[in-house]
């Protein structure tokens, strides 16, 4: 993936080194709107699963899959480390390469999404990233890298600790800069999800459902954020023609790797349909293709999918 010298996004917050954030009165955040939880969620249940000997179910159940009660209270946010210079026009506040490529790809879904938003008369409203070590506040809670990437609808950021990407080089097999930009592309589809209503239709769905119909619904919602990331993928490509080869088999191995099926074969071996929260890795790669191939936003409609 040809990145450098793109621009770099202004929305980028860096949290990196400025303390823990700590704090008490915070739950988990439950990434993708109440109820849901990150990409990474499942990665850092089945490294913790193989230390302790623990059901990785069990571990799922405990990061997203129980009852959510009301959100916590918002506390001021953490003092964030001031940037040794201004960024320039084509450049975010962050120095490092890990931070620039992810505010590469974050500009680059800024473009695309614009564009998309744009041509349905509408106005694109961009997410914030923030990046941070450990532990940080947010506005769904204290957010922490056991959480894995996620993205907050209540103050419409997107979070990452850009250290789970060696986890999922060397825990998951997911290497690759393009499979990391699918990471970031589909979180950013949460975002998406929050701007058109979807996450407040979940929320109230919540209320009525049990934890098993919830969850068959939470499967939809990942899957269309899959399908809003290979959308970016398409017109990302289009626009810039960066992807070299071997990228779009580094998005898709990602996104076969984090399946639901996938995790508990490893972790279990056996595989509980009833228990799936995120689709199967045959889902995730045939709705992210979907999205890819087509480039539209009309054909991300998983919740009126007769199947997935």
């Amino acid at each position: 993936m040809r990145w450098e010298g793109e621009r770099e996004s202004g929305n980028v917050e860096d949290r990196r080194g400025s303390g823990s954030g700590g704090g008490g009165g915070f739950g988990l955040p439950i990434p993708g709107g109440g109820g849901g939880i990150g990409i990474g969620t499942i990665v850092i249940a089945l490294i913790i699963s193989w230390l302790l000997g623990i059901n990785p179910l069990t571990l799922l159940g405990m990061f997203g899959g129980g009852d959510i009660g009301p959100q916590a209270q918002v506390s001021p946010p953490e003092p964030q480390r001031q940037p040794s210079a201004q960024p320039g026009p084509n450049r975010s506040a962050v120095n490092d390469d890990m931070g620039r490529f992810v505010a590469v790809v974050l500009a680059s879904t800024e473009d695309t999404w614009k564009q998309v938003f744009a041509r349905a008369g509408a106005q694109y409203q961009a997410p914030k990233l923030v990046l941070y070590s450990g532990r940080t506040r947010t506005a769904c809670g204290l957010g922490e890298a056991a959480a894995g990437p996620f993205y907050c609808p209540a103050d419409a950021k997107v979070y990452v600790d850009l250290r789970f990407y060696q986890l999922m080089r060397d825990k998951l097999g997911a290497p690759g800069d393009f499979a990391q930009a699918y990471v970031l592309a589909h979180e950013v589809g949460h975002h998406i999800q929050n701007l058109v209503g979807t996450m407040d239709k979940m929320q109230q769905a919540r209320q009525r459902m049990s934890e098993q119909q919830y969850n068959a619904l939470s499967i939809r919602l990942e899957l269309q954020a899959d399908c809003y990331a290979g959308i970016w993928a398409a017109h990302s490509q289009q626009a810039k023609g960066w992807l070299e080869r071997g990228d779009i088999e580094e998005a898709i191995n990602a996104a076969a790797a984090v399946g639901d099926d996938q995790i508990q074969r490893k972790t279990q071996g056996v595989v509980v349909p009833e228990s799936f929260t995120h689709g199967s890795s045959e889902q995730r790669v045939r709705w992210f293709n979907t999205g890819l191939k087509s480039g539209r936003i009309d054909q991300c409609d998983t919740f009126q999918a007769r199947t997935l």
